[in-house]
């Protein structure tokens, strides 16, 4: 490791634009997307910020640590899916339903009530071609001026990333499952 001299002044001009609402998306295969996306729904919520979190891979019912810990603090989070694509019993079902979860989250988008709406996992009917990838830049475009929006999801397509006015992708550099190490609560859920 390097060291470096901390810096002691500003070293970009500070921004002199108008606050309006933001698209950021997380992508990449590297892990932390959605944790990332919930870090900033907690940020907005501890600001008295009305958020709504969707996740379009979960199922309804689920009861991972995030649920638990939004429904103690009152952040509304809903599962629209019904869980991962090699899991599903009928691939048509699972595209209806994250089709249906989509106008979900467009209506709450449009209505401009929420400061931030998430969309955890939104790449994956995105890709799979169950939600059409203009209605979501559509969407985006048209969303009232002060709505940020969150998108989670690797292979996030080009279209999107143009748009988006923050774009982090996350780079797997070492993953626990390659050693053989399996998933665990409180980690991966």
């Amino acid at each position: 490791m390097e060291i470096e001299a901390p810096p002691v002044s500003r070293d970009t001009p500070k921004p002199q634009g108008e606050r309006r609402g933001l698209v950021l998306l997380h992508t990449g295969n590297g892990k932390g997307k959605s944790t990332a996306a919930f870090g900033l729904a907690l940020r907005a919520h501890g600001r008295g910020k009305a958020v709504k979190v969707y996740q379009f891979m979960k199922v309804p019912t689920a009861r991972f640590g995030e649920h638990r810990l939004f429904e103690q603090l009152g952040i509304p989070i809903e599962g629209l899916g019904d869980g991962f694509s090699w899991k599903s019993r009928d691939l048509d079902h699972s595209a209806q339903l994250a089709l249906d979860g989509w106008a979900k989250a467009e209506a709450t988008i449009r209505a401009g009530q929420h400061f931030m709406v998430v969309l955890d996992e939104i790449m994956y009917p995105l890709r799979y071609g169950w939600i059409p990838l203009e209605s979501i830049l559509a969407c985006l475009r048209e969303r009232p001026a002060q709505v940020h929006v969150v998108l989670t999801g690797r292979n996030a397509p080009a279209e999107l990333v143009e748009l988006a006015d923050t774009v982090t992708e996350m780079t797997l550099v070492k993953h626990h499952f390659n050693a053989g190490v399996p998933a665990q609560r409180g980690i991966e859920d």
